[in-house]
């Protein structure tokens, strides 16, 4: 049986440029988004993830202008997350080109959108992001608007929520993990993938293929996202826009035949 989860690359943008941040702070300039969705055009993807970082902490709408650009380029299907308020705002993303709307402040405070959302796209088109970080006592806490608005629901509790409003997968984001390329928390993706029935993508700390290949088996995710993974080569985190071939994630035992 031919066994292939999806690997995504999950690239953020500031002010229509590409950045990539650790803990959620500090973005790195990486340089044109246009430019590496051409590179991962080549390199076969499944799927990119799009997320404007500060839209939502700026007040930002959407900026349509660029996604059409990258949705022009794109030769896979895409996800995007940032600033999305109002269901006109999802039915252009949609127009645009764009598969999957990724909804994170708004699924906190107007959580009717995400029904609203569902109605009109299906479930398979709306996902639900959950930004979590660990306290200095291992708890749970969450957090919207870019890791800036604490939030009173536990990781589990939220998953359930998206869940029971119709969203028909969850981006399960790691704060203490962001960047860090040391692995995934296993303990969160697990914690959240066991509690509800709908596909997790798990993201945040995945360094080489083997962490990959961790949250997969030990860490029960449906799915594997990662930003610096796919833009950073070796220790000093130089910038290159790269992806495993099919062949390697074969070797590594996540692609199955």
């Amino acid at each position: 049986m031919y066994y292939r989860p999806r690997i995504i690359p999950c690239l953020s943008i500031d002010d229509g440029a590409m950045v990539k941040t650790i803990h959620f702070q500090k973005p790195r300039y990486l340089g044109d988004i246009v430019n590496a969705v051409k590179i991962f055009n080549n390199k076969g993807v499944d799927e990119l993830s799009i997320l404007d970082i500060s839209a939502t902490r700026r007040g930002r709408t959407p900026n349509f202008e660029l996604l059409k650009d990258i949705a022009t380029e794109a030769f896979m299907p895409l996800s995007y997350g940032g600033g999305v308020t109002e269901l006109e705002q999802i039915k252009k993303l949609f127009y645009i080109g764009y598969e999957k709307v990724i909804l994170n402040s708004s699924f906190i405070r107007t959580p009717e959108l995400v029904r609203e959302a569902v109605r009109f796209a299906g479930s398979q088109s709306i996902v639900v992001s959950i930004d979590a970080k660990a306290d200095l006592l291992g708890r749970y806490v969450c957090y919207t608007s870019d890791g800036q608005q604490k939030v009173s629901k536990s990781p589990v509790e939220l998953a359930k929520e998206a869940q029971k409003l119709g969203a028909g997968e969850l981006l399960l984001n790691s704060i203490n993990r962001d960047g860090e390329m040391k692995g995934y928390d296993l303990k969160l993706v697990r914690s959240v993938a066991d509690a509800v029935s709908i596909p997790v993508i798990a993201c945040g700390g995945a360094g080489s293929i083997g962490d990959i290949k961790q949250v997969l088996d030990q860490g029960h995710a449906d799915a594997a996202a990662a930003g610096s993974f796919f833009v950073y080569y070796g220790r000093n985190k130089a910038i290159l826009i790269t992806a495993p071939s099919e062949e390697e994630f074969l070797q590594a035992g996540i692609y199955m035949e």
